[in-house]
């Protein structure tokens, strides 16, 4: 008898705390979903997306759920029955796909990821929280070239950094922001004009879009501080690991070169040899010294190519790679041929998912950005690489490795 009390009270008790917990998560859960969904910063979003109804059918089945959930601690069914309701619509949330407006479709937990997608900062931003702020450097962006979901690129690069301006706008911040060599896609001419301009991918439209916007307010003079759009070539350079598959060259061949001793390169594309297709590699340390030279000079705006001003060949940088690891083992520096011949690099096949989507050579045209006045000298492959590597193996503990 004595056991089975001691056995009853302890059920009591974990019961207890059992209902005491889920009337904590339950009730939070509620008030949470209340003051999200019905903050003006999400008003404004359905509204713009034309999905009010779909705000307040949201609102409605949360509510429900988690009422259904603190009626259920008196009543065990209907707590089942809330519970499961609950859980069945968190699992028709990750396959149910909703049509906007543009007849696309995306799915409701990347919807609701766009929708709350900085969020917070901008709402803390525009109320004044930071304080007096001088300048925004808007640097993030989804740079995946191969992304397909259009409603989200848009939303994450273009709509987002129309927010932004619109803040900056309101308070006089200057905002210094990252375009793209991918809005010039298709074209050989990498000229600031739109004649020129000709993006192959989402995420190249997304950077050409707000370009075309900040060229009519430029036009109109509309901006009431500094604007400036940098585009950006293929920049390499310290702490770039959590761009996953999107970081450099020089990132993956270093860790291609560290684990088995080789790298890789693309094959013959696009009538350019074997490792021959080139870019504009820019390092991060002149992208710094470019952005904090327009910060103190905020008479300036405009859009501006920021490269190094060559083109130069993969196989260059793979070149510097493996002869910056052979120099960390004191390996004599080898040239192109020797280190193809030793198999330290290989060539393969070019993918058939990049063909029509791949800028085979860029080069930046510097005139407008000389003529700005920026007249610093810029690292060639050979040197910028070779520091990015040495960094890498000093920050191989941490910093360096993918994210």
């Amino acid at each position: 008898m004595c056991a089975y009390n001691i056995i009853f009270i302890s059920n009591n008790l974990i019961m207890t705390i059992f209902n005491i917990c889920v009337f904590i998560s339950s009730f939070s859960f509620f008030a949470y979903c209340i003051s999200y969904f019905t903050s003006p910063h999400m008003k404004s979003e359905f509204k713009r997306f034309n999905l009010e109804k779909l705000g307040l059918l949201t609102i409605i089945l949360e509510f429900v759920g988690a009422a259904g959930l603190l009626v259920g601690l008196l009543y065990n069914p209907i707590l089942l029955v809330a519970s499961g309701g609950l859980s069945l619509l968190m699992f028709l949330g990750t396959i149910v796909r909703i049509r906007l407006k543009d007849s696309l479709w995306i799915s409701l937990p990347a919807l609701f990821y766009m929708l709350l997608n900085g969020y917070i900062f901008l709402e803390a931003f525009k109320s004044g929280r930071f304080g007096k702020v001088r300048a925004v450097f808007h640097e993030g962006a989804c740079s995946d070239t191969m992304e397909t979901d259009g409603i989200f690129m848009m939303a994450n690069n273009f709509r987002y950094t129309m927010d932004l301006l619109d803040i900056c706008t309101e308070q006089k911040v200057q905002l210094l922001y990252a375009s793209s060599a991918a809005t010039y896609g298709g074209s050989d001419i990498f000229i600031e004009s739109r004649e020129h301009e000709m993006p192959l991918n989402i995420y190249g439209y997304s950077k050409f879009l707000f370009d075309q916007v900040m060229r009519k307010r430029f036009s109109e003079k509309a901006n009431t501080a500094q604007v400036v759009g940098f585009r950006y070539f293929n920049v390499y350079g310290p702490r770039e690991s959590h761009k996953g598959r999107m970081a450099s060259v020089a990132f993956h061949q270093y860790h291609q070169y560290k684990l088995n001793g080789q790298v890789k390169l693309f094959g013959e594309y696009g009538g350019y040899g074997a490792g021959e297709q080139s870019r504009d590699f820019v390092s991060v340390e002149d992208v710094v010294k470019v952005n904090l030279y327009f910060l103190d000079h905020p008479e300036i705006s405009g859009i501006f190519n920021l490269g190094s001003g060559r083109a130069q060949p993969f196989n260059d940088v793979a070149h510097a790679v493996a002869n910056a690891m052979r120099k960390m083992d004191k390996a004599p520096s080898a040239t192109l041929e020797e280190l193809v011949k030793e198999k330290a690099i290989e060539y393969i096949p070019f993918p058939d998912a990049l063909r029509g989507k791949y800028q085979c050579f860029t080069q930046a045209d510097l005139t407008k950005l000389r003529a700005a006045g920026y007249t610093e000298p810029f690292l060639d492959v050979e040197q910028g690489v070779g520091r990015y590597i040495e960094w890498l193996e000093a920050n191989s503990g941490f910093l360096a490795n993918p994210l």
